[in-house]
């Protein structure tokens, strides 16, 4: 049974953005990769030369407000195809089917949102980052992995680097040859966002800026930022006024949205399935993201700066569905854009404009392969409310074992 500890953590009502506690923001992720066909570990590609992993920037911001949560709630279905042991999406092409991964099918990030309505300042906010050096080309930053730990692996306890108290301390499972972002094995040295994605059982292990010395998983001393056990057995985003909705509107979390990361990263095994069955996440220039201000499922923010117009975090974007496809140069191309037209991308993290995906992509299709998509091909989702991030407080129940 897991020890519960209720904690209610006050935010800073005057804290902006930038200027309140910071946040484990950041996009770029490293991958082993999503192995769905053995449900092991996955192979270890090379980074795609056109991947750059690690440039996200980390969020050092506050806070998002409250109000009526719109998390919407996803629509049906288990997505067929790929014999997946490792929690992810498999599927057939076809017609646009409901999703499915590893949390609930209700979950948003399965529903189809190709006929959504649009949000109302989508033209504004396409306009403006169409008009700025923020978006020259939708890349793919093939530098995530995602690892699958025997149930019976033991979880080793880590020393907290200072993050929130929101932030959960369990131990956590290192499964052998298992890597960071950023890195070939779980040593952090080069500063970055150095993410742990690990998948456990019913629980997805999701911690920012790990590492262990040893760079082993085993030896040494594992020391991490902010950590997130996510119980896949829960919705977390059905609508709900804040601060209850997702594990707290203005709590920190893995990365500055406090969106999972895994579920939305692009895969080998989804592009090769010709059928992606799930959102995916996509990073953006801290001065293309609206200050202080996110919409559900974001409950947080990293260190954005930009005005009224641009992206608030949680936007999820979608690509026009009266794009020509056959402009793209390849069939795994179009694969990923189908997905973009039926699921879409979420804003989850400050850094250079790049999808998220594991190492493993490189070698299914080109990271460059989405280049010619720009800011005009695309719509953002109706939002629902705008929350500040200082207007709330975190409280949740911190997984301590």
């Amino acid at each position: 049974m897991n020890r519960l500890v209720t904690l209610l953590l006050v935010g800073v009502a005057a804290a902006y953005g930038v200027g309140a506690i910071p946040g484990c923001g950041s996009s770029a992720s490293n991958i082993v990769g999503d192995d769905g066909g053995s449900g092991a570990t996955g192979d270890v590609a090379s980074p795609g030369s056109g991947g750059q992993g690690g440039n996200d920037e980390p969020g050092t911001g506050g806070r998002g407000t409250g109000g009526q949560g719109t998390g919407g709630q996803g629509t049906g279905g288990q997505g067929t195809g790929g014999q997946n042991t490792m929690p992810g999406s498999g599927g057939q092409g076809g017609a646009a089917q409901p999703g499915s991964g590893p949390f609930p099918s209700t979950a948003i990030f399965y529903q189809d949102i190709s006929r959504a309505p649009v949000d109302a300042e989508s033209g504004t906010i396409m306009a403006a980052l169409a008009a700025s050096t923020a978006w020259p080309g939708l890349g793919i930053d093939v530098s995530m992995t995602i690892l699958k730990a025997a149930d019976d692996l033991p979880r080793r306890p880590f020393t907290s680097q200072g993050d929130d108290p929101d932030c959960d301390t369990a131990p956590v499972p290192l499964p052998p040859g298992g890597k960071i972002e950023g890195s070939d094995d779980y040593a952090c040295s080069d500063g970055g966002d150095c993410h742990l994605l690990v998948y456990q059982g019913k629980r997805l292990y999701e911690m920012y800026q790990a590492s262990v010395t040893s760079g082993l998983p085993t030896g040494g001393t594992f020391m991490g930022g902010c950590l997130v056990v996510w119980d896949l057995t829960r919705d977390y985003w059905p609508p709900a006024a804040p601060p209850k909705f997702g594990r707290g509107d203005h709590c920190n979390g893995a990365d500055a949205a406090d969106i999972p990361i895994a579920p939305l990263v692009l895969t080998a095994d989804d592009v090769r399935s010709g059928r992606i069955t799930h959102a995916m996440r996509f990073t953006l220039q801290n001065p293309s993201i609206r200050k202080d201000v996110y919409v559900h499922p974001a409950t947080h923010i990293g260190g954005p700066t930009g005005g009224d117009d641009q992206l608030p975090y949680g936007a999820r974007l979608r690509l026009r569905g009266d794009y020509d496809l056959s402009r793209l140069p390849s069939d795994q191309a179009r694969t990923v854009a189908r997905a973009l037209q039926t699921y879409g991308m979420f804003l989850t993290d400050g850094g250079n404009l790049f999808i998220t995906a594991t190492l493993d992509v490189a070698g299914a299709m080109s990271p460059a392969a989405l280049r010619g998509l720009k800011a005009t091909d695309f719509e953002m989702v109706e939002g629902g409310p705008r929350y500040r991030w200082r207007d709330y407080q975190c409280q949740r129940t911190v997984i301590t074992n």
